[in-house]
């Protein structure tokens, strides 16, 4: 029995290096990207940071990334260094509490200047709440440091009734708001007026399908690209005012711990993933093809300084189709943004690690 009880530990140890093998060949897998890999840009430093929940990359201050914490916060946002980590400068938004601020974007203001907009609209009840607002207030201008702002509050909603939703999208060339709900029923993509209004109430209409589980989203700089992503996928769409979102693909994404955030870079080559925690690391994932939006191919590509990151396992986010469309390469149906690729074999792999180690306990408690 001594002896078939070592050769059982054998056989559990070796079955656990194998699945720890197949776990970091996995993590190491995907689409090759030999000229940028991408990796983790930043952590964040700032102890108050505590559930990033939204992020948008400056373009009047390059090398700047705004952030947020989720509910129970106060009115403020984050201006973080992508060099460092650092926060740079605290922006509190004057008179305001958001009751579950969930996303953050960068557009204009009624003058024209650039502009953070602050997304009020998370409801983890379901639709309790028959109004949710956007804040909107003008990105200070040269050297970032603590201030405090005055906002635009444009109340919101939802022309078939109260819903959670945790993605807000300002749209570059036009200045449209849109919102994609997040419902275990299935989601939607919703459009706001084509101006939104202080005095009034702003009603949006649903446009499209959406992903059951959309956590964030993002216009490209030039209006091109639309990309939207859930906990473990991402999926980008071809983006023409007026029509249906035509999606171009499935994105590779980090496996987080709880992804709740994107971004893309200024000159719209890559996208930033964030995840909420204490701590917690911006991932930046490099673009390519059919998902790089329409000015990226027309100027050479710029290499961020990214450090590559092997603690942080890429998965090849899926997703079952797309608003109004059949995605090319494989996806088709609607934006259920399921798991598969990298994430679903990553997942795989640490599960065979889990039962593995599983095993070799129970052969020592005999």
């Amino acid at each position: 029995m001594e002896r078939g009880h070592g050769a059982g530990r054998a056989a559990a140890t070796t079955a656990a290096a194998m699945a720890a093998g197949v776990l970091v060949a996995v993590v190491s897998a995907g689409p090759a990207q030999a000229a940028d890999p991408g990796g983790t840009l930043f952590t964040f430093a700032d102890s108050r940071i505590t559930e990033s929940s939204g992020l948008a990359a400056s373009v009047q201050h390059p090398g700047v990334v705004w952030t947020h914490n989720d509910s129970d916060d106060g009115g403020r946002v984050f201006a973080v260094d992508e060099h460092t980590g650092r926060t740079l400068a605290t922006v509190t938004l004057a008179g305001v509490a958001p009751r579950d601020a969930e996303a953050i974007s960068l557009g204009r203001d009624a003058d024209g200047r650039p502009a953070v907009y602050l997304a009020d609209i998370g409801d983890n009840l379901g639709g309790a709440w028959p109004e949710v607002w956007i804040y909107r207030f003008t990105e200070p201008t040269g050297r970032l440091h603590d201030t405090t702002v005055r906002v635009t509050r444009f109340t919101v909603r939802y022309a078939d009734g109260p819903r959670n939703a945790e993605a807000l999208m300002v749209q570059p060339r036009t200045g449209r708001v849109y919102i994609a709900s997040k419902q275990g029923s299935g989601g939607g993509l919703y459009a706001g007026p084509a101006q939104l209004s202080a005095s009034g109430i702003n009603v949006f209409h649903r446009i499209a399908s959406a992903p059951a589980t959309v956590t964030d989203g993002a216009f490209s700089p030039d209006g091109t690209r639309l990309v939207l992503r859930g906990y473990f996928s991402a999926t980008a769409y071809r983006w023409r005012d007026g029509a249906a979102p035509q999606p171009v693909g499935s994105l590779d994404v980090p496996l987080q711990m709880q992804g709740e955030s994107v971004t893309f870079t200024p000159d719209g080559r890559s996208l930033l993933y964030g995840s909420e925690g204490r701590g917690s690391s911006v991932w930046r994932e490099p673009l390519g093809g059919a998902a790089l939006p329409d000015s990226a191919h027309s100027r050479p590509a710029q290499r961020p300084a990214a450090t590559p990151s092997s603690g942080a396992p890429s998965s090849a986010a899926a997703s079952s189709g797309a608003p109004g469309a059949a995605s090319s390469g494989g996806s088709s149906g609607g934006l259920s943004g399921g798991l598969s690729g990298r994430a679903a074999l990553g997942l795989a792999a640490l599960c065979a690690v889990v039962l593995a180690a599983l095993g070799l306990r129970r052969r020592r408690a005999r």
